[in-house]
């Protein structure tokens, strides 16, 4: 499967600058504590950066007069301690700030994705892995979290020591400052250089972890199956190819990016080295005090510092900037596409179904339906069948709008599909799978999912209904027994009818069952078989079914093979005459028999 799509192309690479605005879009969402942060962070910055300057005073106190102020040095060692004391703790309370910044903006990010996931299309999910998506909400977004708390916080005080030193620097001895106006332009042309070779290779190890992450999903959740045919092993080999991969990526990301660090480190000592050479001769010329030379000194350690500091995360920004482009991808995938301007909500739907020659393809070049038919009218039964791969299930698809026809037209009750609000179409049919899914909640909530302001009662005439009832009361807490995990604690069969008790509370007309008992015995799925019958009186159903001994009293059987329907009537019809439904039918007869006998000679009727 394709892995969350990548800004590969030149084109469009989003540059540092577009991320950055990005990013301030949610930073200005938390104004307020933008500017406690710049506050905190000037005044914790201007504080630290008083002590060289008391510092140097004191020693020109000491150097060049006869006699040595006591309670002048001690005064400026005192107010020394007071900054230096201060400055720690607005920086404390700097970093709390950033911390509560940083987890605002990754609240909102979260948001951002999951509100985007439920807007895009079931296209989307069938061609990504869940883990790779996961991967994108946890660890795309901590990414960028911690560099929010950290980085960013790094930059922002030092922004404020570099630029104050400077200033301090050139009000002490402007012609040393000149040996800056040369190391300065080094450091960033190679920081930008670095970046530019780093960067592709943080895009690499992001998209390598998130496709680790999408197998360990896939092999945690195919765990039995795993077992069941011996592929521990393989499984092993695979894994480790893929760890392998994503450690290398991880390396090598790291590797280079670290060269950063200690080749800037390298270009400032240089620098400090030569602040002390020419310091020294400006001292022995009588040009610069003794002090002042010292608070130099001081200040451009600290005007050096920064940049160092900054060289070093330079590494750390690139995970960012990676893991931020795989967010906004995200965030920015097109969204499932909007209702048209005149669309109407369907309201009560009487279920008359036409599908007027529908031609219809996932990859656009080999065709998965062609010229398909059916005029489903109010209350009857629609059995769809044939081998895997027909178009059954994507019939499905097409009738929920799922996916858009290529060709033709569906409508319901006369409107076209394509003019009626997805939400109301989607809300006009019950739909049971053969992929269960509940939520972490009590069984009554998981149930009463799709019906808002649900009694009791009707959830248990549902349950009843669908031969679940007995099972739920022998549960701890009956119906507010909590289910986790999908319903781990419970066996597929249970699941199942759970979902199919859900679908039987919706106040719907038309009924999708794709594969809905195939969890279930060939017994219990005659009395389901039975119960729906009767509550869906006058509803239209559509039933996908492999087990043809469930279909017979459907009143329209469609026989599909390769896209079209190849053979379409009544069991009776189909079964009376030559047909490939005859043929799957007696294939499966003899089975559901001897299972039937079995049922009748252990529990009767």
């Amino acid at each position: 499967m394709n892995s969350i799509r990548q800004a590969s192309p030149a084109g469009n690479r989003r540059s540092h600058i577009q991320l950055l605005k990005r990013l301030w879009q949610y930073l200005g969402r938390n104004r307020r504590l933008i500017v406690l942060a710049v506050f905190l962070s000037a005044a914790s910055s201007l504080l630290s950066l008083y002590g060289p300057k008391l510092s140097g005073r004191a020693i020109n106190a000491i150097t060049t007069g006869e006699s040595v102020d006591i309670p002048f040095v001690l005064r400026c060692a005192g107010w020394m301690a007071a900054c230096y004391l201060l400055s720690s703790v607005f920086s404390y309370l700097l970093q709390f700030v950033m911390i509560r910044l940083s987890r605002a903006v990754a609240r909102q990010m979260r948001k951002d994705i999951f509100d985007s996931l439920t807007r895009l299309p079931v296209s989307f999910f069938d061609n990504r892995q869940v883990g790779d998506i996961v991967s994108v909400i946890t660890y795309d977004v901590d990414t960028v979290n911690q560099s929010l708390a950290s980085d960013a916080l790094q930059i922002l005080q030092s922004t404020v020591t570099v630029t104050v030193s400077l200033a301090l620097m050139l009000s002490i001895a402007p012609a040393m400052v000149l040996i800056f106006a040369i190391t300065i332009p080094v450091t960033i042309l190679f920081t930008r250089w670095l970046a530019g070779r780093v960067r592709p290779l943080f895009r690499f190890r992001s998209r390598k972890l998130g496709e680790l992450n999408g197998f360990v999903e896939e092999m945690l959740s195919g765990q039995k199956t795993i077992r069941a045919y011996g592929q521990e092993e393989a499984v092993q080999q695979r894994f480790e190819e893929k760890n392998t991969i994503a450690v290398n990526a991880y390396t090598e990301a790291e590797a280079n990016g670290t060269v950063t660090g200690p080749s800037v480190t390298f270009i400032n000592n240089v620098s400090l080295a030569f602040v002390c050479i020419f310091g020294s001769l400006l001292y022995l010329k009588g040009k610069i005090l003794l002090g002042d030379l010292s608070s130099f000194v001081q200040y451009s350690r600290k005007f050096s510092g920064p940049i160092n500091e900054v060289a070093n995360i330079i590494a750390e920004l690139q995970s960012a900037f990676a893991a931020a482009e795989r967010v906004f991808a995200l965030i920015d995938e097109e969204p499932e596409k909007a209702d048209s301007p005149d669309a109407f909500v369907m309201e009560h739907a009487e279920g008359d179904v036409v599908i007027d020659k529908v031609d219809f393809s996932y990859d656009k070049k080999q065709p998965t339906i062609t010229g398909f038919d059916l005029h489903a009218r109010p209350g009857s039964m629609i059995a769809i069948v044939g081998p895997t791969g027909a178009g059954k299930t994507t019939v499905i698809n097409l009738l929920m709008r799922f996916y858009d026809v290529d060709a033709g037209e569906i409508r319901v009750d006369g409107h076209p599909i394509k003019n009626v609000t997805r939400e109301s179409l989607r809300k006009s049919y019950a739909m049971v799978l053969q992929d269960t899914w509940l939520f972490s909640g009590s069984i009554f909530d998981n149930i009463a999912y799709g019906r808002k302001n649900t009694s009791m009662e009707d959830v248990i005439i549902a349950a009843k209904t669908a031969r679940i009832h007995n099972y739920i009361m022998h549960m701890p807490q009956g119906y507010q027994t909590m289910l986790t995990d999908n319903g781990s604690g419970i066996s597929k069969g249970q699941k199942q009818l759970l979902t199919i008790a859900r679908a039987m509370l919706l106040d719907a007309n038309m009924l999708i069952l794709d594969e809905a008992t195939s969890n279930v015995d060939t017994r219990t799925e005659q009395q389901i078989q039975a119960a729906m019958r009767d509550l869906m009186k006058d509803k239209t159903c559509f039933v996908i079914a492999h087990r043809l001994s469930t279909i017979k009293n459907a009143d329209l059987i469609l026989v599909m093979r390769d896209g079209r329907v190849a053979e379409q009537g009544t069991h009776e019809e189909l079964i009376s005459r030559p047909s490939f439904y005859r043929e799957l039918y007696r294939a499966q007869f003899d089975a559901v028999y001897t299972e039937e006998r079995f049922h009748k000679h252990h529990y009767g009727n």
